[in-house]
Order: structure tokens, then C-alpha cells, then sequence
């Protein structure tokens, strides 16, 4: 992208970045799946699954930070040019999938209580994040402190709406729907997403695994007490639907301030990184032109289509970028690889092919920590048994 090299992202300025990713209408109806468990497992299953996810991402963000290179540049380290062409579509893909369900569950929501048809919301928020888009990342300055402020107090207010009820009734919600292993990787899900692109915005940082730290704890607890809202709406006040728990609050204008702002700030993210991504693709590519089409598409998709229901959406992601990183972070910590002279590493693409089976295997399986901690920790193992391996044979000959 085309952006002033001199303006590096303070640490502080990360934080403020994820800030706004963390505040989200998807993360809030993720949270409301937890209500099954009870206030009290749930709330222990939203805090390992981020302590998982937030390690795997806050290690990605360390790669890309350290080599100075976008989330899909980081890919050829482990795989290859042709192999991180490989990685860099499906990331552009998913990103235009993500684009179009914020976009959708933002403008759902605000139509919910305010009403003139989702898609003339869902044209008001596509056009807010196309304005973001053309101010740029390093840009957005103080736009970025007024966002996060007013997001900031606005989910304190919300907090307060929801969490005033009697907290007793959390501890009697909690049935058998939901497994516990399933709820942690429910909140797995979210902070895993991030990792094709948290690289993205740590290669620009004054101090990488500061800015990489300073950013995943944000993301991580933000993300948590978005989580926790979802949740406390769905067993305090028996609706899952949190833009009626808004509407029936009478928050009014607060409401459209944070259903708005919170989906422009996220999405804004995807968007950009997609553009970043496609960069990889052709260096001929525009980054920020492709940003806005992205933006476009998504706008476009999120008119078009039904898109209520993203768990097997949740779980193609990390099917494809669990294994992925874990190959990467293997490679990069363990065995110090760079294949970014080949063309591809065959080795370590049929080592993410095995972690991403291993998942889709291991999906059925009810495990107490879900299935992302063990895909990453076998393939990690199985990536850096075979790169020993490999340095033992090549020695004796």
C-alpha cells in the first residue's frame, strides 16, 4: 500500500488498531452461543480458548514483525513463492467473506432497531469503510482515538444495560447443548481468524514484539469482554438477539453509534489486509484500489445473501490457517528455515495438507480444549521432526 514509510505504528497505536477489530457485532453473537454452559464455565471456556488463540496469533505477529513482512509474505519462509500464492488466495477469499458478513451482521443488527431496510444500512456502512479505506491506516490518527474512545465508553454502557440483572440467574442457565471442548473452540475461532493477517500491521511497528504484544493483549481482552456480552445478553436477559437487548434498553443513538462504528473499525481491517494480500499475488496490484473493491464485493455479497450462521465458515478458516501457522512457527522458532529462494517447499505443503485432514478429523471428536490446540501442537511436532530428519540425512551424505 501506499503509505508514508516514515510513520512506523507505535506500540500504543497497535493497540488502538486492535481495539477497534476486537469491538465487534460478530464477536457479541459469537458470545451469545456460550449462554448453554452457564456464566461461570462459560466464562472459563471464553478465557482458554483466547489464551490459545491469542498465543498462536501473538506468534505470527512476532514472525512478520521480526522480517518486516505482510502475513502473506511471511507464508513464503515456510512454503515457497508458490506456495504462499497459494495461501495468499484463500486469505483474500476468506477476507472477502469476512467483509460481507460484518457488513451483514452490522447493518441486520442497526435495521433491527432503526429499521429502512438492511440493505440501505448495509450501503451506509460499505461507504463508511470505503472512506476509511481512502484516509489509510496510518492516517486515521485522531479519527482512530475519537472511534475507540466513543467505542469505549459505549460498551461500558452496554455492560452496565446487560450485566444490571440479577447475576444468580447466570449460575442456573447452564444445560447440556453445548460441550465444553466446543465452546473453547468456539472462542478459539475469533483470535484465529487473525492470523493470515495480524503480520499486516506488526511489519510497520516501531518495536515489533512490543507492538505484537500491546496488540494481542488488547485484541485478547477486548475480545474476551465482547464475548462476556454476548453471553450475559443471552442468560440474563433470555435474548440473543443484542440489537432487541439495545432496542428494549432504549439506547437509542448510542446504539447506531455502536453498531456502526464497531463494524467500519473491524472490517475496515479485513478489507485492507486483503489488499495487502492480493499484493502478494501481483505486485501490479494496487493494494488500497483492491481494498475497496473487496469493500464493494462484500457490500454487494452482504445484500445478496443470507449470512445468519458462520460456524462452518469459523472452522474452514482454521482447518486452513491452524496448520498453516503451526508449520510456520515451527520453521521459524525451531528449525530457523527460509525457503523464500524455491519455488515451493514440497515438504512442509504436505505437512499443512496432513494438519489441515488432522482437523477436519478431529472436529468430530469432543476434546476438553477443542480441536485447534492439538492440530497445531501434532503438526508443529510432525514439521519439526521431519526438518531434523531432513539435516540428519543431508549430513551424512
Amino acid at each position: 500500500m501506499s503509505e508514508n514509510k516514515n510513520a512506523a505504528l507505535s506500540a500504543g497505536r497497535s493497540a488502538l488498531i486492535w481495539f477497534g477489530a476486537a469491538v465487534s457485532i460478530a464477536e457479541i453473537l459469537t458470545g451469545t452461543y456460550f449462554a448453554p454452559l452457564g456464566f461461570a464455565k462459560g466464562l472459563l471456556a471464553i478465557l482458554i480458548g483466547h489464551v490459545i488463540g491469542c498465543t498462536m496469533m501473538f506468534a505470527a505477529g512476532v514472525i512478520g514483525g521480526k522480517l518486516r513482512l505482510s502475513s502473506m509474505e511471511t507464508t513464503k519462509v515456510s512454503f515457497g513463492r508458490y506456495g504462499a500464492l497459494f495461501f495468499a488466495a484463500i486469505n483474500v477469499l476468506q477476507l472477502v467473506g469476512w467483509t460481507a458478513i460484518m457488513i451483514y451482521d452490522g447493518a441486520a443488527a442497526t435495521n433491527e432497531i432503526f429499521g429502512a431496510g438492511s440493505y440501505v444500512w448495509d450501503i451506509v456502512i460499505g461507504g463508511l469503510i470505503l472512506l476509511w479505506i481512502a484516509v489509510g491506516i496510518r492516517n486515521l490518527g485522531i479519527i482512530s482515538q475519537i472511534s475507540t474512545a466513543a467505542l469505549f465508553i459505549l460498551t461500558i454502557v452496554l455492560s452496565v444495560v446487560i450485566f444490571r440483572g440479577n447475576a444468580a440467574e447466570a449460575a442456573a442457565a447452564a444445560d447440556e447443548s453445548l460441550s465444553f471442548g466446543a465452546a473453547v473452540e468456539l472462542a478459539v475461532a475469533m483470535p484465529l481468524s487473525w492470523l493470515p493477517l495480524i503480520s499486516d500491521y506488526t511489519r510497520e511497528a516501531k518495536e515489533p514484539v512490543k507492538a505484537c504484544g500491546a496488540s494481542v493483549v488488547t485484541y485478547g481482552a477486548v475480545s474476551c469482554w465482547m464475548y462476556v456480552i454476548g453471553m450475559g445478553a443471552a442468560i440474563l436477559t433470555g435474548e440473543s438477539d443484542i440489537a432487541l437487548v439495545m432496542k428494549e434498553a432504549g439506547l437509542g443513538i448510542a446504539a447506531l453509534i455502536i453498531l456502526i462504528l464497531s463494524t467500519v473499525t473491524t472490517t475496515f481491517l479485513d478489507a485492507w489486509s486483503a489488499g495487502i494480500s492480493a499484493e502478494t499475488l501481483w505486485k501490479k496490484i494496487d493494494g488500497r484500489k483492491t481494498a475497496m473493491l473487496v469493500t464493494v464485493i462484500g457490500t454487494a455479497a452482504a445484500i445478496a445473501f443470507n449470512m445468519d450462521d458462520i460456524t462452518d465458515f469459523l472452522y474452514l478458516i482454521g482447518s486452513v490457517f491452524a496448520p498453516m501457522t503451526a508449520v510456520q512457527i515451527a520453521d521459524y522458532f525451531f528449525l530457523k528455515k527460509d525457503h523464500r529462494d524455491e519455488r515451493a517447499s514440497a515438504g512442509n505443503l504436505l505437512i499443512w495438507v496432513f494438519g489441515f485432514i488432522l482437523y477436519r478429523i478431529l472436529m468430530r471428536i469432543d476434546l476438553p480444549l477443542g480441536n485447534t490446540l492439538p492440530d497445531m501442537l501434532i503438526t508443529m511436532a510432525v514439521c519439526v521432526i521431519a526438518g531434523a530428519a531432513a539435516r540428519a540425512l543431508a549430513r551424512r551424505r
